[in-house]
């Protein structure tokens, strides 16, 4: 057993990102009752540390000022430091980024951030080096700065505090008005877009890049609708762009968090579940529109990657991969062009390259991050080999290197499970089994539902985390609405109405804890809430999608499974208590206005009929799901239901389409066509129908 000269209140976490600083000479507490007794008893400011396990500034501040003794002392004598996991936390995180953001005018993280003992913060900023440098004040300065302050000028400290407080409050009201949701919202939402586009290199505005999937989301909706090409143009330059740079492992898949040049070639090397979820839902919805097997191929690659590197025995799914191994980062991922040499022989080398721009001198601090210059057969031509060989040569040469690199060491695994990253995980599985037919996408998917079900529901709560054998955190909104949006998503992947009818369960529990019915709004955190400074909204769609926007898809497609009016209700009024949000900033509810095609066409309800053994059945599936068709839901009138009388046998969906025969009902708010019975049928309905001409 390796024996620590020190050991803090960090020690009985399940958080990696926390263990990771358990050691630390800083006397460092979790969130909680403990440490925030003390700094009121104390009357001591807090020290507040945000971070998260695979960033890589926060690893550097450990070590240049965390583990730095004297630091410490000064830390531990005049603050109560306080440690946060801003994925297990990220209610804490979003009300001190504000602060922050105020502050400063940017955030990140480490956020670095000083609280009066009653919650109020007072000074901030991120990363700071240990000593003045840069033309920066050193974190140990600041400490004594801040410290004599608080002696002398507590006063005006606090006078402060309170003012940024009453701002932070401002941005939590609700402020209810109508909104018009059409296609001009959505035109200058997409005009915005185009203004920030990078048209040679993809993406959107300049260096750092990350891959906004959201963004992307939207705009092949927005296209599907205005019949906008300029739109499809943004989303191919960009999902191109990616998928060739070194922000894509061109060796292992799977994405990178972002790119820190405009070209996308130099990754921020640490892997997050959520890109790798959210980004192959956008690869697969391009591939529907333009049949182009690049895109599937990227997706599938991207979620295979994720079952092999992110998936725990039990069936959930890890948080992230570290950007550093042997405390350098980007180690795994590159390589020297010797190195190369070393492992194939002349021809592969040769081949490979020439595809992913392989040098003597490197591209990036004398080592190779592989990225695609060349196509395979542009390859080929050059070396005047055929196409065939070619893609033998190319296969070898990955094979031999991907096993060569799976000797190295490994970067650190963010083992902590979060429910709502999971969930996103569980739909982009269930698109990949949709698209592929490949059944082990299903399998983990219903694997990853059973493990929440068994780990995190516990007797009508939902847990945010999962690490160390044990859940923790009551779950946020995001957490509810989007394993209720999961569950939508398998039942119509499986037709197993066991899982749309523990959606409707959830999302009940959804509303019983974050829908103030005076107020009118969804908040982020449960509405009986009192333990923070604020109680907060959450309601941008960021990273990932707000839990406000996919609460209001979820109980907007409810209502068209179920005819249940007050889902809709509660759905407008949600979008309406973020009019005024929506109408300033746009760009930040991407997710939201995409949930909201409905106000736009009205949303299909796509149900098929009869047994499922039979033939035209699963060719029915597989054509709707080979469609670019936005805004609809897929049902199965189980002739089971209306024998046993099943609950779901009255929703309107299914009035009038029990039959042992396989046909296709396409409604529209429960109005129906003549159903369809023949795949030419289908096919004709689709193509002229269900696409942009």
């Amino acid at each position: 057993m390796v024996e620590h000269k020190y050991t803090n209140h960090l020690i009985h976490e399940t958080s990696p990102y926390l263990l990771q600083h358990a050691h630390n000479p800083v006397d460092w507490y979790p969130w909680g009752e403990e440490a925030l007794a003390l700094a009121k008893s104390k009357n001591l400011p807090i020290f507040l540390s945000i971070g998260y396990a695979a960033c890589h500034w926060c690893h550097v501040m450990e070590k240049e000022s965390f583990e730095n003794e004297e630091i410490a002392k000064i830390l531990n004598e005049n603050f109560v430091p306080i440690k946060v996991d801003r994925e297990e936390r990220p209610d804490i995180d979003e009300i001190y980024m504000s602060a922050v953001n105020m502050m400063t005018g940017s955030g990140g993280w480490p956020l670095s951030v000083w609280l009066t003992p009653d919650l109020k913060p007072f000074f901030g900023g991120t990363y700071f080096p240990p000593d003045d440098r840069w033309g920066r004040i050193g974190f140990k300065n600041i400490l004594l700065r801040i410290s004599e302050l608080w002696h002398t000028k507590r006063e005006e400290i606090l006078q402060s505090a309170e003012n940024l407080t009453d701002a932070i409050k401002q941005l939590n009201v609700v402020s209810s008005t109508k909104i018009t949701i059409d296609l001009q919202l959505w035109k200058r939402t997409a005009t915005l877009l185009r203004n920030m586009h990078d048209s040679k290199y993809g993406g959107f505005g300049r260096a750092p890049k990350f891959p906004r999937a959201m963004d992307l989301m939207f705009l092949l909706r927005y296209y599907f609708y205005a019949n906008d090409k300029s739109a499809l143009d943004m989303v191919s330059t960009s999902l191109q762009a990616m998928a060739n740079g070194g922000i894509f492992d061109q060796l292992g898949g799977g994405f990178h968090r972002y790119a820190t040049d405009e070209k996308w070639l130099i990754p921020h090397f640490e892997k997050m579940l959520y890109d790798n979820a959210l980004l192959p839902i956008v690869y697969l919805e391009y591939y529907q529109i333009s049949k182009d097997e690049f895109y599937r191929r990227i997706a599938l690659q991207t979620a295979d990657f994720v079952l092999r590197e992110m998936l725990s025995p039990e069936g959930g799914f890890y948080s992230s991969l570290d950007a550093d191994s042997e405390g350098e980062e980007g180690k795994f991922y590159t390589w020297t062009k010797k190195e190369i040499e070393h492992l194939l022989d002349e021809k592969e080398e040769k081949l490979f390259a020439s595809i992913y721009g392989v040098s003597d001198k490197g591209n990036w601090e004398g080592v190779n991050i592989l990225h695609k210059t060349k196509s395979l057969e542009q390859a080929a031509k050059e070396l005047g080999i055929s196409r065939t060989k070619a893609n033998e040569l190319l296969k070898s040469a990955r094979k031999k290197l991907l096993a060569a690199r799976n000797e190295r060491v490994r970067p650190a695994t963010d083992d902590k499970i979060i429910t709502s990253w999971n969930c996103l995980m569980i739909i982009a599985l269930c698109k990949a089994y949709q698209i592929s037919g490949t059944e082990r996408f299903l399998v983990a998917a219903k694997k990853a539902i059973d493990f929440l079900r068994k780990k995190m529901l516990i007797k009508e709560h939902l847990y945010r985390t999962f690490g160390r054998g044990k859940a923790k955190h009551h779950g946020y909104l995001t957490d509810y609405a989007l394993f209720v949006a999961a569950l939508i998503e398998f039942y119509m992947s499986s037709f197993d109405i066991e899982y749309l009818l523990l959606a409707l369960d959830l999302n009940e529990l959804c509303l019983k804890y974050f829908w103030d019915d005076q107020e009118k709004a969804f908040f982020f955190v449960p509405i009986t809430e009192n333990n923070l400074l604020i109680k907060n909204r959450n309601e941008f769609d960021n990273v990932i999608p707000a839990g406000n926007s996919v609460s209001i898809g979820n109980l907007l497609t409810l209502y068209q499974f179920t005819g249940n009016d007050h889902f809709k209700e509660i759905a407008l009024q949600a979008v309406s208590s973020c009019a005024d949000k929506i109408q300033k900033s746009p760009l930040g509810f991407s997710y939201l206005l995409s949930v909201l095609e409905a106000e736009l066409a009205k949303p299909k309800e796509i149900v098929i009929s009869g047994r499922r053994e039979k033939e035209n059945f699963d060719k029915f599936v597989s054509e709707i799901w080979a469609t670019f068709f936005p805004n609809k839901i897929i049902a199965w009138a189980n002739p089971q239901f209306q024998r046993n009388n099943d609950q779901v046998a009255s929703w309107p969906i299914f009035a009038g389409k029990f039959s042992d025969d396989n046909r296709v009902y396409i409604c529209e708010d429960y109005s129906c066509q003549a159903p369809i019975d023949t795949l030419d049928g289908l096919r004709e309905y689709l193509r002229t129908r269900g696409t942009v001409n």
